[in-house]
């Protein structure tokens, strides 16, 4: 791989984390509504902007999606979107950001995990380092947000701690199944650009939607101020724009530039921002243990970056 083509990966993964962190804060600015109704209202603006923005190229794109790309597109918008969503929503409402995040945090290892089992990936022996650097930033976020009882403190009590971090686990195998499996779709599409492959996605994630909002909108609707509802719509378009739009095409982007065992260590970059999100909403500096957890997840990744790294007239 050239060093200018991991830089322009790594650049995208990054604006991808910056991106997702947002949707941790999402639960925490709209706690009046169920994850099953911020689902539902995020998917639901994303489809309809996603429609809009693939509306004058779709009859194009028509005829290279065949039966096996539809089913891609279903199964990919139901697992990263739908699914995972409605799995984090109720886990940082549940068990707070700094839990959420931590166990969300696990996706690098998952990814690069089963990546390393593709043709022509590093094997896990030249991971190792940077596996075991990420690792030790999750577990300083772990002694933080566990050992001082954020679970208790920022939730119903130790119950609901636990039903979050099982949400959190749920959350975390989905997205992992997401991001490998789009990886691959990715390397395959020919006549499909990754831009319009998320819109794609977007437009079969805001259908699958509907199925979420009747429900959510009819019998479990609970009355609300209208301030309230204009609150409720503002994040959910904000998420839609930023997160689903802006975050995944450049996600998209890093897929198509970097081999999946490096795309798994991208990932960090949304544990790192989520975190910073985090302390901005709860108005603090981080602790210790927090910057220490952030120095290591960025050395993780600056590690992993130098083992894919080769010299422009070398290969692996």
């Amino acid at each position: 791989m050239r060093s200018n083509t991991i830089l322009q990966g790594i650049f995208y993964g990054a604006l991808a984390g910056a991106a997702w962190g947002l949707v941790f804060l999402a639960p925490e600015l709209t706690r009046a509504f169920s994850p099953w109704q911020l689902t539902a209202g995020r998917y639901l603006a994303y489809g309809l902007f996603a429609a809009v923005l693939i509306a004058p190229r779709l009859r194009k794109l028509l005829p290279h999606l065949g039966r096996a790309e539809w089913r891609a597109l279903v199964w990919l918008s139901l697992l990263g979107n739908v699914v995972y969503y409605v799995f984090l929503a109720s886990a940082v409402q549940l068990g707070g950001m700094a839990m959420t995040s931590l166990v969300i945090g696990f996706l690098p290892v998952a990814v690069t995990i089963i990546g390393s089992r593709g043709h022509g990936a590093l094997p896990l022996r030249k991971l190792a380092p940077s596996l075991a650097l990420g690792l030790a930033g999750i577990a300083c976020v772990a002694w933080q947000s566990l050992g001082s009882g954020a679970v208790g403190a920022s939730t119903g009590g130790f119950g609901d701690g636990v039903i979050g971090f099982f949400c959190a686990l749920a959350a975390l195998v989905s997205w992992t199944t997401y991001a490998v499996g789009n990886s691959r779709w990715l390397g395959r599409l020919q006549a499909i650009s990754a831009h319009d492959w998320n819109l794609l996605i977007g437009v079969v994630t805001g259908l699958l939607s509907l199925f979420v909002a009747v429900p959510a909108f009819t019998i479990m609707l609970q009355p609300h101020p209208q301030g309230e509802w204009w609150h409720f719509i503002g994040v959910s378009a904000g998420v839609a724009i930023f997160a689903s739009l802006f975050g995944n095409a450049c996600w998209n982007k890093a897929s198509r530039l970097l081999p999946l065992t490096m795309i798994g260590q991208m990932i960090l970059f949304e544990t790192l921002f989520a975190l910073l999100y985090g302390f901005l909403w709860e108005q603090r500096w981080p602790t210790l243990l927090e910057i220490a957890a952030m120095v290591l997840v960025t050395a993780s990744v600056l590690l992993c970056v130098s083992a894919h790294r080769v010299d422009e007239g070398g290969g692996h």
